[in-house]
């Protein structure tokens, strides 16, 4: 059986689309959480189950086969099950989808370093800075090239929920918690991502955790 290790669900932007990808390839896994950054964390990280990422959350060990890092864990999975699980099958679609995805991957970092992930908040509405700004800006273009051209009669950014939703479906917490502003298009689309099955199982689990870092309890991280 394949195992997951995450950190905690509330916190780790990662560890969900890790999980999320877990359950959308629909292979039994063995799920792990460990806190973040608790008395234990810097011993845990030297262990040989986190040796491979440096420590790093996610982390899927398959057998002997050990793979990191959210977007290689999209992969993996989606050679191990079917491509279509992940993928758009349309080439022009399926090129647009792994571009967003690897956008996400690399970019948005005034987004993700001043609105941590947090899903058992929602801040009142505050007007961001301007590079968080920038960021939304970009994101709401990506989401509606996606939906104009690939959505289709879906609610997700290629119709059906995929990798690309997978990638974004942090972003969508974190516009909830925070109250950012985003395009009135965007509102289907985020509220079809947060009542995905899914995520929805996630939330639950963030919800029942005892783990607290106060950090993160706080309307802004800049």
């Amino acid at each position: 059986m394949l195992k997951l290790i995450i950190g905690n669900k509330a916190y780790s932007s990662w560890s969900l689309r890790g999980w999320l990808a877990c359950k959308q390839s629909g292979l039994p896994f063995e799920e792990v959480v460990v806190p973040l950054y608790d008395e234990q964390w810097d011993k845990r990280r030297e262990g040989d189950e986190f040796a491979p990422s440096s420590g790093k959350v996610p982390i899927l060990w398959d057998g002997d086969a050990v793979v990191w890092d959210s977007l290689a864990i999209i992969e993996y999975l989606a050679e191990k099950t079917e491509r279509a699980k992940f993928w758009p099958e349309d080439d022009g679609a399926r090129a647009m989808a792994r571009s967003m995805s690897a956008e996400m991957h690399s970019s948005f970092t005034a987004l993700r370093r001043k609105h941590s992930m947090n899903v058992r908040q929602v801040f009142p509405p505050k007007r961001p800075d301007d590079d968080v700004l920038a960021d939304l800006g970009r994101i709401m273009e990506l989401w509606a090239q996606a939906r104009a051209r690939f959505g289709g009669d879906g609610e997700f950014l290629f119709g059906q929920f995929g990798a690309a939703d997978i990638m974004f479906a942090p972003v969508v917490t974190r516009i909830v918690t925070y109250s950012l502003p985003i395009a009135r298009f965007a509102t289907g689309y985020m509220d079809a991502v947060v009542q995905h099955p899914f995520m929805q199982d996630w939330i639950a689990g963030a919800q029942e955790e005892e783990w607290v870092i106060e950090k993160f309890e706080v309307p802004t991280n800049a």
